[in-house]
């Protein structure tokens, strides 16, 4: 489109087939010609808002920045939508260096990446931090990391490194005790006591596993079955700090030694759960509704009182007539003691 900023795809064919390849967060489409021709490799990356989309070629919807023609009649259009335009592709087959291994197809090589290097900087911080660092946990994103550390029962901003030497340590512990371990025994060990790492994996595979029940394809606006699978990301009762990067993370109970400070945790409203498309009402409101509760007899009064605007032109003059007789008050004092008066009759 237009105003798409991805590059241009060199690649011209009338007949070719698309091939798919995720790792982590990133997406490799493999373009192939049919007949004769080089096939063509783009790389993405969603951003928050991207995704691809089927649908019929007089449907195109708004955001569709890169479109791919079916050659059935009518044609239907394969198009990556992105309404912030966070997302971007890339042309080339290679990943993007670094990014680490994939915590869904490459578990095992995640793992050791990360208890590998526990002297790495980006353990210094908060787990909740180090969580969405790419070049060790790629493919966990914000509603993951939520996840991952509620079922855990690990305080966000705990040490990475704290929580992580602990995990190499029990490892290590494991394999000295059994030191003939099968797969089988240590996927059902896996299953019957996940710990950090172990949950990076499951969790996401729960998202593809269930992706079916949760996103339907014909209405992909209803988020009504994820929400559901959800036990703390955006759930009423839980609370939310932001973190040093300004995400939100969503908790249960202590925030953890390195919370930041200045911040009170908040709790997620009901609305959130019941209704996000519900209006909100603004704060203003909400101050003047409760403004109304606490004095309803004095703002009943003061309506009253107030009367017509010849009453109050009357008022004024009486006023400046007693005002005239008395010492002269001070230009700023008059100022707050009329912006005062303004509020006290809900005006401000």
């Amino acid at each position: 489109s237009a105003v798409a900023r991805g590059p241009e795809v060199p690649f011209s064919s009338q007949a070719y087939r698309i091939v798919a390849t995720a790792r982590g967060k990133e997406l490799r489409l493999t373009l192939a010609p049919l007949g004769t021709g080089e096939p063509c490799h783009l790389v993405f990356r969603f951003g928050m808002s991207g995704s691809f989309r089927l649908c019929p070629a007089e449907q195109l919807p708004r955001h569709a920045h890169l479109r791919f023609r079916t050659s059935e009649s009518p044609p239907r259009l394969l198009c990556f939508v992105d309404a912030r335009r966070f997302g971007s592709w890339r042309l080339g087959a290679g990943w993007e260096p670094q990014r680490g291994p994939c915590v869904l197809a490459e578990y095992q090589p995640f793992r050791e990446n990360v208890l590998r290097n526990l002297d790495d900087r980006a353990f210094d911080r908060p787990i909740c931090e180090a969580l969405l660092n790419q070049k060790f946990f790629n493919g966990i994103g914000n509603y993951l990391r939520a996840e991952i550390l509620y079922r855990s029962k690990i305080p966000p901003f705990e040490k990475a490194r704290t929580v992580l030497e602990a995990l190499k340590d029990q490892e290590l512990a494991k394999r000295k005790k059994n030191p003939s371990l099968t797969l089988s025994k240590k996927l059902k060990m896996m299953q019957e006591s996940p710990d950090l790492l172990e949950l990076c994996h499951s969790v996401p595979m729960e998202v593809v596993a269930a992706e079916k029940n949760l996103l339907d394809p014909a209405h992909p606006d209803n988020y009504a079955a994820f929400k559901d699978w959800l036990q703390c990301y955006l759930v009423p009762g839980m609370s939310s700090l932001r973190d040093r990067n300004g995400r939100t993370i969503w908790f249960q109970g202590d925030p953890g030694p390195m919370a930041p400070k200045g911040q009170m945790p908040r709790k997620a409203r009901a609305q959130l759960k019941a209704d996000p498309k519900a209006p909100k009402a603004s704060t203003r409101a909400l101050r003047q509704q409760r403004r109304a509760a606490a004095q309803p007899s004095t703002l009943a009064k003061e309506e009253v009182v107030d009367g017509p605007r010849k009453g109050r032109a009357r008022r004024r003059k009486a006023a400046a007539a007693l005002a005239s007789s008395e010492p002269e008050v001070p230009v700023r004092a008059r100022r707050s003691l009329r912006t005062s008066a303004r509020r006290g009759r809900g005006e401000a």
